[in-house]
Protein backbone atom coordinates (compact mmCIF):
# COMPACT_ATOMS: atom_id res chain seq x y z
CA UNK A 1 0.00 0.00 0.00
CA UNK A 2 1.08 3.62 -0.31
CA UNK A 3 0.52 6.61 1.51
CA UNK A 4 -2.61 7.55 3.48
CA UNK A 5 -3.81 3.55 2.73
CA UNK A 6 -3.87 4.09 -1.55
CA UNK A 7 -2.89 1.01 -3.55
CA UNK A 8 0.44 1.81 -4.80
CA UNK A 9 1.26 2.24 -8.62
CA UNK A 10 4.72 1.99 -8.65
CA UNK A 11 7.91 0.53 -6.69
CA UNK A 12 10.09 2.22 -8.88
CA UNK A 13 9.85 5.78 -8.23
CA UNK A 14 9.36 7.23 -4.62
CA UNK A 15 6.57 9.80 -5.79
CA UNK A 16 3.97 10.68 -7.40
CA UNK A 17 3.80 13.45 -10.61
CA UNK A 18 4.98 17.03 -9.64
CA UNK A 19 2.23 19.98 -9.92
CA UNK A 20 4.30 21.11 -12.92
CA UNK A 21 4.54 17.84 -14.78
CA UNK A 22 0.82 17.63 -13.94
CA UNK A 23 -0.65 20.96 -15.08
CA UNK A 24 1.17 21.18 -18.59
CA UNK A 25 1.41 17.66 -19.45
CA UNK A 26 -0.64 15.05 -17.90
CA UNK A 27 -3.96 16.54 -16.87
CA UNK A 28 -4.58 17.80 -20.35
CA UNK A 29 -3.78 14.11 -21.63
CA UNK A 30 -6.45 12.95 -19.04
CA UNK A 31 -8.94 15.50 -19.93
CA UNK A 32 -8.71 14.77 -23.63
CA UNK A 33 -8.83 11.14 -23.22
CA UNK A 34 -11.36 11.31 -20.31
CA UNK A 35 -13.41 13.48 -23.73
CA UNK A 36 -12.90 11.11 -26.78
CA UNK A 37 -11.64 7.54 -25.33
CA UNK A 38 -13.15 6.69 -22.47
CA UNK A 39 -15.88 4.77 -23.71
CA UNK A 40 -13.51 2.66 -26.09
CA UNK A 41 -11.15 2.21 -22.92
CA UNK A 42 -14.20 0.64 -21.21
CA UNK A 43 -15.38 -1.42 -24.08
CA UNK A 44 -11.67 -2.48 -23.61
CA UNK A 45 -11.42 -3.51 -20.24
CA UNK A 46 -14.74 -5.26 -20.71
CA UNK A 47 -12.92 -7.90 -23.80
CA UNK A 48 -10.78 -8.43 -21.14
CA UNK A 49 -12.71 -9.22 -18.04
CA UNK A 50 -14.66 -11.70 -20.74
CA UNK A 51 -10.99 -13.37 -21.43
CA UNK A 52 -9.98 -13.80 -17.69
CA UNK A 53 -12.93 -15.51 -17.37
CA UNK A 54 -12.70 -17.48 -20.85
CA UNK A 55 -9.37 -18.35 -19.35
CA UNK A 56 -10.31 -19.42 -15.73
CA UNK A 57 -7.93 -16.80 -14.17
CA UNK A 58 -11.31 -14.80 -12.36
CA UNK A 59 -14.87 -16.64 -10.95
CA UNK A 60 -17.96 -16.09 -12.02
CA UNK A 61 -18.89 -13.92 -8.75
CA UNK A 62 -15.48 -11.53 -9.54
CA UNK A 63 -16.09 -11.10 -12.95
CA UNK A 64 -19.64 -10.48 -12.09
CA UNK A 65 -18.60 -7.48 -9.62
CA UNK A 66 -16.20 -5.98 -12.05
CA UNK A 67 -18.28 -6.07 -14.62
CA UNK A 68 -20.98 -4.08 -12.51
CA UNK A 69 -18.00 -1.78 -11.23
CA UNK A 70 -17.13 -0.80 -14.95
CA UNK A 71 -21.00 0.17 -15.56
CA UNK A 72 -20.53 3.05 -13.36
CA UNK A 73 -17.95 4.55 -14.54
CA UNK A 74 -18.31 7.98 -15.96
CA UNK A 75 -16.32 10.86 -17.07
CA UNK A 76 -17.93 12.90 -13.92
CA UNK A 77 -16.65 9.94 -11.77
CA UNK A 78 -12.78 9.98 -12.96
CA UNK A 79 -10.42 12.99 -12.05
CA UNK A 80 -6.74 13.49 -13.03
CA UNK A 81 -5.09 12.99 -9.33
CA UNK A 82 -1.14 12.96 -9.40
CA UNK A 83 -1.40 11.18 -5.96
CA UNK A 84 -4.03 8.29 -6.25
CA UNK A 85 -3.64 7.72 -10.28
CA UNK A 86 -0.29 9.36 -11.41
CA UNK A 87 -3.10 11.90 -13.44
CA UNK A 88 -3.43 8.73 -15.76
CA UNK A 89 -6.54 7.41 -17.35
CA UNK A 90 -5.95 3.43 -17.47
CA UNK A 91 -4.85 3.91 -13.55
CA UNK A 92 -7.92 5.94 -12.69
CA UNK A 93 -10.12 3.61 -14.25
CA UNK A 94 -7.89 0.30 -12.17
CA UNK A 95 -8.20 2.39 -8.92
CA UNK A 96 -11.83 3.08 -9.86
CA UNK A 97 -12.80 -0.50 -9.95
CA UNK A 98 -10.34 -1.62 -7.09
CA UNK A 99 -11.87 0.74 -4.55
CA UNK A 100 -15.33 -0.94 -4.92
CA UNK A 101 -14.71 -4.25 -4.84
CA UNK A 102 -15.51 -6.42 -1.95
CA UNK A 103 -12.27 -8.08 -1.86
CA UNK A 104 -8.94 -8.19 -4.29
CA UNK A 105 -8.87 -9.93 -7.54
CA UNK A 106 -5.48 -10.98 -7.83
CA UNK A 107 -5.25 -12.00 -11.71
CA UNK A 108 -7.49 -9.28 -12.84
CA UNK A 109 -4.81 -7.25 -14.87
CA UNK A 110 -2.50 -9.59 -15.26
CA UNK A 111 -0.35 -9.89 -18.38
CA UNK A 112 -1.49 -6.56 -19.22
CA UNK A 113 0.30 -3.40 -20.63
CA UNK A 114 -0.76 0.04 -20.77
CA UNK A 115 0.91 0.34 -23.94
CA UNK A 116 -1.57 -2.05 -26.46
CA UNK A 117 -4.77 -0.67 -24.45
CA UNK A 118 -3.75 2.79 -25.45
CA UNK A 119 -3.31 2.11 -28.99
CA UNK A 120 -6.39 0.05 -29.30
CA UNK A 121 -8.72 2.56 -27.62
CA UNK A 122 -6.83 5.82 -29.95
CA UNK A 123 -7.79 3.61 -33.25
CA UNK A 124 -10.83 2.79 -31.98
CA UNK A 125 -11.51 6.67 -32.07
CA UNK A 126 -9.95 7.52 -35.11
CA UNK A 127 -12.29 4.52 -36.81
CA UNK A 128 -15.26 6.49 -35.40
CA UNK A 129 -14.07 9.40 -36.75
CA UNK A 130 -13.40 8.04 -40.14
CA UNK A 131 -17.21 6.69 -39.84
CA UNK A 132 -18.46 10.33 -38.78
CA UNK A 133 -16.38 12.14 -41.71
CA UNK A 134 -18.08 9.41 -43.93
CA UNK A 135 -21.35 11.08 -43.33
CA UNK A 136 -20.69 14.67 -44.15
CA UNK A 137 -18.96 13.41 -47.44
CA UNK A 138 -22.30 11.65 -48.48
CA UNK A 139 -24.61 14.93 -47.37
CA UNK A 140 -21.69 16.84 -48.86
CA UNK A 141 -22.03 14.87 -52.36
CA UNK A 142 -25.86 14.68 -52.29
CA UNK A 143 -26.16 18.62 -52.17
CA UNK A 144 -23.55 19.08 -55.28
CA UNK A 145 -24.97 15.92 -57.36
CA UNK A 146 -28.36 17.82 -56.54
CA UNK A 147 -27.15 21.08 -57.95
CA UNK A 148 -25.30 19.16 -60.96
CA UNK A 149 -28.23 17.33 -62.08
CA UNK A 150 -30.14 21.04 -62.49
CA UNK A 151 -27.60 22.66 -64.36
CA UNK A 152 -26.33 20.40 -66.96
CA UNK A 153 -27.74 22.55 -69.82
CA UNK A 154 -27.13 25.91 -68.60
CA UNK A 155 -24.25 27.41 -70.51
CA UNK A 156 -21.10 29.58 -68.59
CA UNK A 157 -17.63 29.96 -69.85
CA UNK A 158 -14.84 27.88 -68.58
CA UNK A 159 -11.47 28.86 -68.21
CA UNK A 160 -7.59 28.07 -68.80
CA UNK A 161 -4.98 30.21 -67.31
CA UNK A 162 -7.26 32.65 -66.18
CA UNK A 163 -9.07 33.39 -69.88
CA UNK A 164 -12.15 32.01 -70.93
CA UNK A 165 -11.59 28.92 -73.15
CA UNK A 166 -14.64 26.72 -74.03
CA UNK A 167 -18.36 26.92 -72.96
CA UNK A 168 -19.36 24.28 -70.00
CA UNK A 169 -22.30 23.99 -67.68
CA UNK A 170 -22.15 24.36 -63.97
CA UNK A 171 -23.65 20.76 -63.82
CA UNK A 172 -20.34 19.48 -65.61
CA UNK A 173 -17.79 21.64 -63.24
CA UNK A 174 -19.90 20.38 -60.38
CA UNK A 175 -19.88 16.95 -61.67
CA UNK A 176 -16.11 17.10 -61.33
CA UNK A 177 -16.08 17.88 -57.44
CA UNK A 178 -18.29 14.69 -57.32
CA UNK A 179 -15.95 12.77 -58.56
CA UNK A 180 -13.53 13.57 -56.58
CA UNK A 181 -15.59 13.54 -53.52
CA UNK A 182 -16.42 9.80 -54.48
CA UNK A 183 -12.96 9.22 -55.09
CA UNK A 184 -12.20 10.59 -51.77
CA UNK A 185 -14.92 8.06 -50.23
CA UNK A 186 -13.42 5.21 -52.02
CA UNK A 187 -10.27 5.85 -50.99
CA UNK A 188 -10.84 6.16 -46.94
CA UNK A 189 -13.16 3.15 -47.60
CA UNK A 190 -9.46 1.43 -48.52
CA UNK A 191 -7.87 2.68 -45.16
CA UNK A 192 -10.82 1.37 -43.03
CA UNK A 193 -10.31 -1.77 -44.48
CA UNK A 194 -6.10 -1.40 -43.81
CA UNK A 195 -6.08 0.10 -40.59
CA UNK A 196 -9.20 -2.02 -38.96
CA UNK A 197 -6.96 -4.84 -36.76
CA UNK A 198 -7.03 -4.88 -33.47
CA UNK A 199 -3.72 -3.68 -31.66
CA UNK A 200 -5.17 -5.42 -28.48
CA UNK A 201 -3.08 -8.00 -27.05
CA UNK A 202 -0.06 -6.71 -28.27
CA UNK A 203 1.46 -6.36 -24.88
CA UNK A 204 4.19 -3.50 -24.11
CA UNK A 205 5.62 -4.71 -27.55
CA UNK A 206 6.45 -8.30 -27.68
CA UNK A 207 3.45 -10.00 -27.41
CA UNK A 208 2.14 -11.45 -24.09
CA UNK A 209 2.33 -14.83 -21.53
CA UNK A 210 -0.77 -16.15 -21.50
CA UNK A 211 -3.30 -17.57 -24.18
CA UNK A 212 -4.98 -14.76 -25.00
CA UNK A 213 -7.82 -15.37 -27.85
CA UNK A 214 -6.75 -12.19 -30.09
CA UNK A 215 -9.24 -12.92 -32.67
CA UNK A 216 -12.40 -13.09 -30.77
CA UNK A 217 -11.00 -9.52 -28.71
CA UNK A 218 -10.86 -8.20 -31.85
CA UNK A 219 -14.10 -9.56 -32.81
CA UNK A 220 -15.81 -8.04 -30.02
CA UNK A 221 -14.43 -4.20 -30.90
CA UNK A 222 -15.40 -4.61 -34.56
CA UNK A 223 -12.30 -5.42 -35.68
CA UNK A 224 -12.05 -7.31 -39.12
CA UNK A 225 -9.10 -9.06 -36.50
CA UNK A 226 -5.84 -8.47 -34.51
CA UNK A 227 -2.97 -6.56 -35.44
CA UNK A 228 -0.53 -9.50 -36.59
CA UNK A 229 2.75 -7.85 -35.28
CA UNK A 230 3.06 -7.24 -31.66
CA UNK A 231 5.50 -4.28 -32.14
CA UNK A 232 3.94 -3.10 -35.04
CA UNK A 233 0.78 -3.05 -32.53
CA UNK A 234 1.86 -0.20 -30.06
CA UNK A 235 4.42 1.66 -32.16
CA UNK A 236 2.84 2.28 -35.38
CA UNK A 237 0.84 5.39 -36.10
CA UNK A 238 0.16 4.80 -39.67
CA UNK A 239 -3.60 5.35 -39.49
CA UNK A 240 -3.58 8.88 -38.16
CA UNK A 241 -1.23 9.68 -41.53
CA UNK A 242 -3.47 7.72 -43.78
CA UNK A 243 -6.49 9.43 -42.67
CA UNK A 244 -4.64 12.63 -43.17
CA UNK A 245 -3.00 12.21 -45.98
CA UNK A 246 -6.41 11.90 -47.62
CA UNK A 247 -8.12 14.27 -46.00
CA UNK A 248 -5.32 16.39 -47.05
CA UNK A 249 -5.01 15.85 -50.69
CA UNK A 250 -9.24 16.30 -50.82
CA UNK A 251 -9.12 19.59 -48.96
CA UNK A 252 -6.78 21.14 -51.50
CA UNK A 253 -9.04 19.89 -54.45
CA UNK A 254 -11.78 21.90 -52.55
CA UNK A 255 -9.82 25.03 -52.02
CA UNK A 256 -9.32 24.44 -55.70
CA UNK A 257 -13.33 24.65 -56.27
CA UNK A 258 -13.74 27.29 -53.48
CA UNK A 259 -11.48 29.21 -55.74
CA UNK A 260 -13.58 29.31 -58.90
CA UNK A 261 -16.63 30.19 -56.61
CA UNK A 262 -14.64 33.25 -54.83
CA UNK A 263 -13.61 34.31 -58.37
CA UNK A 264 -17.13 34.07 -59.96
CA UNK A 265 -18.51 35.78 -57.23
CA UNK A 266 -16.55 38.99 -57.57
CA UNK A 267 -17.83 42.17 -59.23
CA UNK A 268 -15.78 41.35 -62.27
CA UNK A 269 -17.40 38.20 -62.88
CA UNK A 270 -21.11 37.81 -61.08
CA UNK A 271 -21.56 34.79 -62.23
CA UNK A 272 -23.03 33.34 -58.96
CA UNK A 273 -24.63 34.24 -55.83
CA UNK A 274 -25.10 33.41 -52.60
CA UNK A 275 -28.57 34.00 -50.35
CA UNK A 276 -28.00 36.93 -48.08
CA UNK A 277 -27.79 34.87 -44.91
CA UNK A 278 -24.27 33.58 -46.26
CA UNK A 279 -22.96 37.02 -46.93
CA UNK A 280 -21.34 39.53 -45.62
CA UNK A 281 -21.20 43.16 -46.16
CA UNK A 282 -18.31 46.21 -46.11
CA UNK A 283 -18.34 48.79 -42.74
CA UNK A 284 -17.35 51.20 -45.25
CA UNK A 285 -18.92 50.58 -49.07
CA UNK A 286 -22.55 50.35 -48.88
CA UNK A 287 -22.98 48.44 -52.29
CA UNK A 288 -21.19 45.67 -51.60
CA UNK A 289 -22.23 42.53 -50.31
CA UNK A 290 -19.40 40.08 -49.76
CA UNK A 291 -18.72 36.45 -49.53
CA UNK A 292 -16.48 36.04 -46.52
CA UNK A 293 -17.90 32.28 -45.82
CA UNK A 294 -15.92 31.14 -48.68
CA UNK A 295 -12.40 32.80 -47.81
CA UNK A 296 -13.44 30.81 -44.25
CA UNK A 297 -13.81 27.46 -46.40
CA UNK A 298 -10.58 28.12 -48.05
CA UNK A 299 -8.76 29.36 -45.47
CA UNK A 300 -10.06 26.38 -42.88
CA UNK A 301 -8.63 23.43 -45.80
CA UNK A 302 -4.97 25.08 -45.36
CA UNK A 303 -5.54 23.47 -41.21
CA UNK A 304 -6.17 20.91 -42.90
CA UNK A 305 -2.80 19.97 -44.54
CA UNK A 306 -1.25 21.57 -41.63
CA UNK A 307 -2.35 19.45 -39.24
CA UNK A 308 -1.32 16.46 -41.58
CA UNK A 309 1.99 18.05 -41.85
CA UNK A 310 2.19 18.10 -37.82
CA UNK A 311 1.19 14.46 -37.62
CA UNK A 312 3.66 13.74 -39.80
CA UNK A 313 6.28 15.44 -37.94
CA UNK A 314 5.16 13.88 -34.51
CA UNK A 315 6.57 10.32 -35.79
CA UNK A 316 9.41 11.21 -37.92
CA UNK A 317 12.69 10.34 -36.65
CA UNK A 318 11.13 8.57 -33.61
CA UNK A 319 11.99 5.15 -32.47
CA UNK A 320 10.29 2.63 -34.25
CA UNK A 321 8.22 1.23 -30.49
CA UNK A 322 6.08 2.64 -27.83
CA UNK A 323 6.55 6.13 -27.40
CA UNK A 324 4.52 9.20 -25.72
CA UNK A 325 5.85 11.31 -28.32
CA UNK A 326 4.46 9.32 -31.35
CA UNK A 327 1.32 7.64 -29.38
CA UNK A 328 0.08 10.77 -27.54
CA UNK A 329 2.28 14.14 -28.14
CA UNK A 330 1.99 13.07 -32.31
CA UNK A 331 -1.38 12.62 -32.56
CA UNK A 332 -2.13 16.32 -30.20
CA UNK A 333 -4.05 17.38 -33.43
CA UNK A 334 -5.66 14.47 -35.27
CA UNK A 335 -9.00 14.92 -33.84
CA UNK A 336 -8.77 18.51 -34.28
CA UNK A 337 -7.65 17.77 -38.34
CA UNK A 338 -11.14 15.54 -38.10
CA UNK A 339 -13.23 18.15 -36.44
CA UNK A 340 -11.87 20.69 -39.18
CA UNK A 341 -12.33 18.66 -41.96
CA UNK A 342 -16.19 18.37 -40.56
CA UNK A 343 -16.52 21.86 -40.23
CA UNK A 344 -15.36 22.34 -43.86
CA UNK A 345 -18.04 20.32 -45.29
CA UNK A 346 -20.86 21.69 -43.49
CA UNK A 347 -19.53 25.09 -44.58
CA UNK A 348 -19.19 24.09 -47.94
CA UNK A 349 -22.81 22.05 -48.34
CA UNK A 350 -24.53 24.93 -46.84
CA UNK A 351 -22.87 27.42 -49.57
CA UNK A 352 -23.87 24.63 -52.49
CA UNK A 353 -27.19 24.25 -51.09
CA UNK A 354 -27.57 27.78 -51.22
CA UNK A 355 -25.81 29.12 -54.28
CA UNK A 356 -27.66 30.25 -57.64
CA UNK A 357 -25.88 30.58 -60.94
CA UNK A 358 -26.40 33.54 -62.90
CA UNK A 359 -27.63 32.29 -66.54
CA UNK A 360 -28.35 34.81 -68.14
CA UNK A 361 -25.06 36.84 -67.14
CA UNK A 362 -22.85 33.79 -67.88
CA UNK A 363 -24.56 33.33 -71.29
CA UNK A 364 -23.60 36.66 -72.08
CA UNK A 365 -20.13 36.02 -71.81
CA UNK A 366 -19.90 33.17 -73.93
CA UNK A 367 -22.14 35.03 -76.53
CA UNK A 368 -19.87 38.00 -76.22
CA UNK A 369 -16.44 36.19 -76.74
CA UNK A 370 -15.01 34.44 -79.45
CA UNK A 371 -15.17 31.10 -77.16
CA UNK A 372 -15.49 29.00 -80.53
CA UNK A 373 -12.14 29.54 -82.14
CA UNK A 374 -11.34 25.58 -80.96
CA UNK A 375 -14.91 24.28 -83.14
CA UNK A 376 -14.05 26.55 -86.06
CA UNK A 377 -10.43 25.97 -86.48
CA UNK A 378 -12.05 22.48 -86.60
CA UNK A 379 -14.14 23.00 -89.36
CA UNK A 380 -11.33 24.31 -91.30
CA UNK A 381 -9.40 21.32 -90.93
CA UNK A 382 -12.20 18.90 -91.16
CA UNK A 383 -14.04 20.93 -93.86
CA UNK A 384 -11.57 22.62 -96.41
CA UNK A 385 -8.67 19.60 -95.62
CA UNK A 386 -6.43 22.05 -94.06
CA UNK A 387 -3.52 21.13 -91.83
CA UNK A 388 -4.90 21.93 -88.09
CA UNK A 389 -1.80 24.03 -87.12
CA UNK A 390 -2.93 26.07 -90.22
CA UNK A 391 -6.36 26.00 -89.25
CA UNK A 392 -5.77 27.59 -85.90
CA UNK A 393 -2.89 30.24 -87.11
CA UNK A 394 -5.69 31.12 -89.56
CA UNK A 395 -8.52 31.38 -86.90
CA UNK A 396 -6.39 33.44 -84.90
CA UNK A 397 -6.01 35.99 -87.43
CA UNK A 398 -9.72 36.20 -87.98
CA UNK A 399 -10.64 36.34 -84.74
CA UNK A 400 -7.89 39.62 -83.93
CA UNK A 401 -8.94 41.06 -87.54
CA UNK A 402 -12.76 40.62 -86.59
CA UNK A 403 -11.87 42.61 -82.81
CA UNK A 404 -9.98 45.10 -84.63
CA UNK A 405 -12.91 45.99 -86.51
CA UNK A 406 -15.36 45.61 -83.80
CA UNK A 407 -17.07 42.34 -84.95
CA UNK A 408 -19.16 40.28 -82.49
CA UNK A 409 -18.67 36.73 -82.62
CA UNK A 410 -22.66 36.38 -83.18
CA UNK A 411 -21.96 39.37 -86.59
CA UNK A 412 -19.04 37.30 -88.46
CA UNK A 413 -17.74 38.40 -91.91
CA UNK A 414 -17.80 35.28 -94.08
CA UNK A 415 -15.56 37.88 -96.75
CA UNK A 416 -12.79 38.48 -93.67
CA UNK A 417 -12.35 34.84 -93.27
CA UNK A 418 -11.79 34.22 -96.82
CA UNK A 419 -9.82 37.01 -97.25
CA UNK A 420 -6.87 35.36 -94.36
CA UNK A 421 -7.81 32.07 -96.09
CA UNK A 422 -6.49 33.10 -99.38
CA UNK A 423 -3.68 34.52 -98.17
CA UNK A 424 -2.66 31.48 -96.56
CA UNK A 425 -3.09 29.77 -99.61
CA UNK A 426 -6.34 28.63 -99.37
CA UNK A 427 -10.07 28.81 -100.43
CA UNK A 428 -12.65 29.25 -97.77
CA UNK A 429 -16.19 29.10 -98.65
CA UNK A 430 -17.95 29.33 -95.21
CA UNK A 431 -21.46 31.17 -94.95
CA UNK A 432 -21.85 33.53 -91.81
CA UNK A 433 -24.34 31.07 -90.13
CA UNK A 434 -21.97 28.66 -90.31
CA UNK A 435 -19.58 30.76 -88.74
CA UNK A 436 -22.04 31.98 -86.25
CA UNK A 437 -22.83 28.15 -85.37
CA UNK A 438 -19.41 27.98 -84.54
CA UNK A 439 -19.57 30.91 -82.15
CA UNK A 440 -22.82 29.67 -80.75
CA UNK A 441 -22.81 28.64 -77.27
CA UNK A 442 -25.11 26.29 -77.30
CA UNK A 443 -23.90 24.84 -80.52
CA UNK A 444 -20.43 24.47 -78.95
CA UNK A 445 -21.91 22.91 -75.99
CA UNK A 446 -23.98 20.53 -77.68
CA UNK A 447 -21.15 20.13 -80.38
CA UNK A 448 -18.95 17.67 -78.19
CA UNK A 449 -19.18 14.06 -78.55
CA UNK A 450 -16.74 12.35 -76.54
CA UNK A 451 -18.24 10.09 -73.58
CA UNK A 452 -16.37 12.43 -70.86
CA UNK A 453 -17.37 15.98 -72.56
CA UNK A 454 -19.64 18.89 -71.22
CA UNK A 455 -22.17 17.95 -73.34
CA UNK A 456 -25.17 17.40 -71.34
CA UNK A 457 -25.94 13.90 -72.26
CA UNK A 458 -22.56 13.04 -71.75
CA UNK A 459 -22.66 14.65 -68.18
CA UNK A 460 -26.35 13.11 -66.99
CA UNK A 461 -24.66 10.00 -67.75
CA UNK A 462 -21.91 10.24 -65.49
CA UNK A 463 -24.40 11.90 -63.03
CA UNK A 464 -26.19 8.88 -63.54
CA UNK A 465 -23.32 6.24 -63.32
CA UNK A 466 -22.43 8.53 -59.84
CA UNK A 467 -25.42 8.23 -58.07
CA UNK A 468 -25.05 4.09 -58.80
CA UNK A 469 -21.75 4.20 -57.44
CA UNK A 470 -22.81 6.59 -54.51
CA UNK A 471 -25.06 3.91 -53.58
CA UNK A 472 -22.62 1.07 -53.74
CA UNK A 473 -20.12 2.97 -51.90
CA UNK A 474 -22.60 3.80 -49.05
CA UNK A 475 -23.44 0.01 -48.53
CA UNK A 476 -19.88 -0.90 -47.72
CA UNK A 477 -19.42 2.62 -45.56
CA UNK A 478 -22.83 1.41 -43.41
CA UNK A 479 -21.70 -2.15 -43.42
CA UNK A 480 -18.35 -1.10 -41.14
CA UNK A 481 -20.94 1.15 -38.89
CA UNK A 482 -23.18 -2.03 -38.25
CA UNK A 483 -20.50 -4.51 -37.81
CA UNK A 484 -18.79 -1.90 -35.19
CA UNK A 485 -22.27 -1.21 -33.61
CA UNK A 486 -23.33 -4.53 -34.09
CA UNK A 487 -19.63 -5.06 -31.96
CA UNK A 488 -20.55 -3.09 -29.13
CA UNK A 489 -24.30 -4.44 -28.95
CA UNK A 490 -23.14 -8.08 -28.22
CA UNK A 491 -20.31 -7.03 -25.92
CA UNK A 492 -22.79 -5.04 -23.87
CA UNK A 493 -24.99 -7.80 -23.58
CA UNK A 494 -22.36 -10.66 -22.82
CA UNK A 495 -21.17 -8.44 -20.21
CA UNK A 496 -24.56 -7.21 -18.42
CA UNK A 497 -25.53 -11.32 -18.96
CA UNK A 498 -22.87 -12.10 -16.65
CA UNK A 499 -23.11 -9.27 -14.50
Amino acid sequence: MGENGRLALSGRISTHPDELLHEEVLKQQFDYELEHFLSHYIRIEKVLLLEYRSMNLIQEKEFREIAAVLEKITAESLTADPKSNMSDIAFAIECFVNQRLSRPVPAWHVDRSRNDMQACAQLMAGRKELLELADHLFAFFDSIHRLASRTVDMPMPGYTHYQIAQVITPGYYLAALCESTLNVLNQLLHVYDGINHSPLGSGAMAGQELEWDLGRMAERLGFDGPCRHALMGVASRDWRLRIGAELSQYSLTLSRFVSDLMIWGSSGYQMIDLPDELSGISSAMPQKKNFPVLERIRGRTGHITAYYVDLAMGQRNTPYTNLVETSKEGGTHFTTLCETMRSVLRLFTAVVEGLTFKEKRMESICQEDFIGGFTLANTLTLQFQIPYREAQVIVGKYITAAMEQGLSPQNPDAGLLAMIGKQAGYNIDMGKEAIQDCFDAKYNLYGKKSSNSAAPEAVNCLLKRQEQEIDEIYVCWEAHRERVEGAFRELQAACLKGA
